[in-house]
This record gives C-alpha cells, sequence and structure tokens, in this order.
C-alpha cells in the first residue's frame, strides 16, 4: 500500500512527462509483435504464405530495422525533445498506412521494416529514452509508470484487432491505426511536451553543478561501451526476452490451435499478462530505486522459464493464465530494469546512442525468434520441446547475467 501511495503522489507531481512517455509506450503497439501478430493468419491466407515464409519476412524487416536503429537512435541525443518525436510519430503514421495498403510480398518487407522501425524502435525508444535521462532520483518509479503504456497495449489491443480485423478486415483495422495515430497521438504528444524546455534546462544544471550525481562521474560514450566486456557478458540476458516473448507472440494463435485453445479466449486473456507486467513494474520501481537495477535484475528471466515449462508440460486452456501472468512478470521487469540499468552503469550523456545500440541487438533477437520457432514447426518439432530449449537458455543465459552484474556491484561498493 505504501509503494501504491508513493506512486500515486509522485505521478501526480510528474503527470504531464508522465504522461508522453506513457503515450510513447502505448503507440508503439503498432509496430510491436503483439500486435502484428494477431494479423498473421489472414496475411499468411491473402498472400499465400507458409509459417517459415512469413516468419522470414517478418525477421527480414526487423533486421533492417535492427541495421538502422543505431543511426536513427542516437538522434535523440542530437535533436530536441519535441522536434525528434514529432518526427518519429509522422513516421509511424506512414508506416501504419503503408501496411494497410501494401499490394506485394516483396512489399511487405518494407512494411515490416517501417513498423518495426518506427513502432517497436523509435516510439519505445523515443519514450524510456526521455523518462530516464530526466528523471534521476527517482527514475526507477518514472520508467515503471511510464511502462505501463506497454501494458495497456498488450492487454487491450490484441483482442480489440481480432474482433476488428472480424468485422472488417486486417487492411482497414491498420487503416485505423494510421488514423488513430495522426489525430490522437501526433497532437497528444505535442501538447504534454509543453513545458519541456523547463525540464531540460533544470536537469542541465543539475548535471553540471552536482557534484555528488551519478551521472556527472559515469558518462561512457558508446564507443567505450563497445570496449567493454561486461557488456557482452550481459546481452544474452538482456536480448533473451525480445528472443522468447517475441517469438511466443508471434506465434500465440498457431500455439492456441496447437493446444487446442480457442484464440478469442485466449487473445482475451491477454489482460492476464498486462497485470503480471503491471505488477512487475509498479514492484520494480521503488526497489531499484532503493537497491539498484544492477542488485534487482540477476532473477528477472526466472518467471519466464517456468512459464515456457507450464507450456512444455500442460495442456489445459485454464494453465494459459499462470503462463500469460509469468511472462507479463518477466517483460515487466525488463521494460523498467533494462533502461535503468543502462542509466546506472553507463551514465546518461551518451544514453539515446548506448540504448540505440542495445536495442538494435534487441530488435535483431526479436527477428531471430520467430523464425526459429516457424520453422521448427514447419519442421514437425512440437511447441512444447520448443518451449524446453527456451527455459534452458533462460536459465543459462542468467548465470552470466549474474557473474556481470556481480562485477558492476563490487566496481560500486
Amino acid at each position: 500500500m505504501l509503494h501504491l501511495t508513493s506512486h500515486l503522489k509522485f505521478t501526480t507531481q510528474n503527470l504531464r512527462f508522465l504522461s508522453f512517455g506513457f503515450l510513447m509506450a502505448l503507440g508503439s503497439s503498432f509496430g510491436q509483435t503483439y500486435f502484428i501478430g494477431v494479423f498473421g493468419p489472414e496475411i499468411r491466407e491473402e498472400f499465400n504464405l507458409t509459417q517459415t515464409s512469413w516468419s522470414a519476412i517478418y525477421m527480414i524487416g526487423t533486421l533492417l530495422s535492427a541495421l538502422m536503429l543505431p543511426w536513427t537512435g542516437q538522434k535523440i541525443d542530437r535533436i530536441s525533445l519535441p522536434r525528434y518525436t514529432v518526427f518519429v510519430v509522422i513516421a509511424l503514421v506512414g508506416a501504419t498506412t503503408f501496411m494497410a495498403l501494401v499490394p506485394s510480398v516483396m512489399l511487405l518487407v518494407v512494411a515490416v521494416f517501417l513498423l518495426r522501425q518506427t513502432g517497436q524502435g523509435l516510439m519505445s525508444h523515443t519514450g524510456s529514452t526521455a523518462i530516464a535521462r530526466y528523471f534521476f532520483k527517482d527514475r526507477g518509479k518514472a520508467i515503471a509508470v511510464s511502462s505501463l503504456g506497454f501494458a495497456v497495449g498488450e492487454a487491450t489491443l490484441p483482442f480489440l484487432m481480432v474482433v476488428t480485423i472480424t468485422v472488417i478486415g486486417w487492411r482497414a483495422a491498420y487503416g485505423i491505426a494510421a488514423l488513430t495515430t495522426l489525430f490522437i497521438i501526433l497532437p497528444t504528444s505535442i501538447w504534454l511536451l509543453k513545458g519541456y524546455r523547463d525540464r531540460y534546462d533544470t536537469q542541465k544544471a543539475h548535471l553540471k553543478n552536482s557534484s555528488q550525481s551519478t551521472d556527472v562521474t559515469i558518462s561512457w560514450s558508446r564507443q567505450e561501451v563497445l570496449k567493454d566486456l561486461r557488456f557482452y557478458i550481459l546481452l544474452p540476458a538482456a536480448s533473451a526476452p525480445s528472443l522468447i516473448v517475441t517469438a511466443l507472440f508471434f506465434h500465440h494463435l498457431s500455439l492456441a490451435e496447437l493446444k487446442g485453445w480457442d484464440a478469442m479466449w485466449f487473445t482475451g486473456s491477454y489482460w492476464v499478462f498486462a497485470l503480471g507486467s503491471v505488477i512487475a513494474m509498479l514492484a520494480a520501481g521503488p526497489l531499484i530505486d532503493r537497491h539498484t537495477a544492477v542488485r534487482v535484475l540477476p532473477t528477472f528471466l526466472m518467471p519466464l522459464a517456468v512459464a515456457l515449462f507450464i507450456i512444455w508440460a500442460l495442456d489445459n486452456a485454464w494453465w494459459s493464465w499462470p503462463y500469460l501472468f509469468l511472462v507479463g512478470v518477466t517483460t515487466g521487469f525488463t521494460h523498467t530494469g533494462l533502461t535503468a540499468l543502462w542509466a546506472e552503469i553507463y551514465g546518461t550523456k551518451h544514453l539515446g546512442a548506448i540504448k540505440s545500440l542495445y536495442m538494435s541487438i534487441s530488435v535483431f533477437a526479436s527477428a531471430l525468434g520467430p523464425l526459429a520457432m516457424g520453422v521448427l514447426m514447419d519442421q514437425g518439432i512440437s511447441i512444447e520441446t520448443t518451449c524446453a530449449i527456451f527455459a534452458a537458455y533462460c536459465v543459462a543465459v542468467s548465470s552470466l547475467l549474474v557473474i556481470a552484474l556481480r562485477k558492476y556491484m563490487f566496481e560500486a561498493s
């Protein structure tokens, strides 16, 4: 109860800027896998694609996005936040419009690239980087509150899109996404950033004058991060949610079919996933502010591992709820913890460049996951066996995470 009261007070005091982060997280949904995944069956049917070919198209578009993110993402360090935001949101309008009109398989690759670059990549990058940069004392809390936008999208949009696609078709559904971005997200984001300059000036003065600020003493460049061996030890665990959760959500309707679960009921249960994510985010924020992300994160993949073992061992449809809840817990800690982690260990001066580097690698991992699962399914490998492999991977890379973060804790002590 104390944590909830603290969250409410903090949110009220910083409502406008936190709402901006929330809106960016929510708007990123149009390029996220959990959103695009529900369009999969209709897209495969219209373009006569197999699981493997649709997964390959998704992978190519996502990889192209990963290659671009280090360049487009670092621009947030050089361009004012309002201008950068307008560019990103207008680009998302173009991406959703293109997806609604895409005429061929070849251009479907371009459509996926645009959606992944603008939605999953730059919209989420804009919100989380801004929040991490302009909050220092309560960074964990700020990231947790703004990241609730991801949970709201995850809880509501897949089911709404399944219903919308059934009624008006998948192209019209993406047309609605384009109109929503243009007429709601764009003007609202501009309005929410009014007064941003005061926050920018305050933070700039804080970084200049505070001799006790961690951000002053820690200021890694992206080139320095690339030479840090510990960064590479962190990556397998840090990118595991992108690899595994993306694969699961991309193929969720196929998973439901193979398990004998009703697709409408399963997507309608995504609120359980969002509930787990919200609880994890709200719990992680104060924990990170009190103990640091370095100390909070080492076990963040364990709920995902347990969720995967549930799919491996159990078939009853009601087990989908604890499965979704546990996947949500890991996702919530990922949204809150990893953004705070990069700021803690590398500073905020070049956070846009560093975070875009990680996001590029994360997006690359998210491209491999759906293809790997699609190939395995087309080859007759059971979904249960695939999930068991993923669970073992979570356990293995968690040991690397512990090793890397223990080194940082020793340095900090």
